[in-house]
């Protein structure tokens, strides 16, 4: 299915998730906004955890709150970061994003003017996936 891609409502809901981060040890609140494939948009921030390694991203917060409300593929995703010039998802965000959408539009923004347009696969170049597994 194809879908226009409502950036200015992504971006607005990216923006808004950053507010309800839990960041107390970094003060890096991180937004995300996804399209899934039925038109609806999910949002996730980030949530950190006094042991480091139980911390969780925005990215993947959003991913897991669409699958746990039913979503089977994303279309878009909107990433804020709180700084000057736009920040990519890390490493597992993008294998996670890449089970539920390996081709999809990724959009980062920031405080600053400059945004980057993209893709999934052009972010996470020869992916493992569910692909692989067939």
């Amino acid at each position: 299915m194809t879908h226009a891609i409502p950036w200015e409502e992504l971006e607005k809901q990216a923006r808004a998730a950053a507010k309800q981060a839990y960041v107390p040890y970094s003060r890096f609140a991180v937004g995300a906004a996804l399209l899934t494939s039925d038109g609806r948009i999910v949002r996730g921030c980030n949530v950190e955890n006094a042991s480091y390694g139980l911390s969780n991203c925005a990215e993947r917060t959003a991913i897991f709150t669409a699958r746990a409300d039913g979503m089977s593929e994303v279309v878009a995703i909107c990433i804020y970061t709180p700084t000057s010039v736009p920040t990519p998802p890390c490493g597992a965000c993008r294998q996670v994003l890449n089970e539920f959408g390996p081709t999809m539009a990724v959009r980062t923004i920031c405080d600053g003017v400059e945004q980057v347009n993209t893709t999934l696969d052009a972010l996470l170049p020869g992916a493992f996936g569910p692909k692989n597994l067939a």
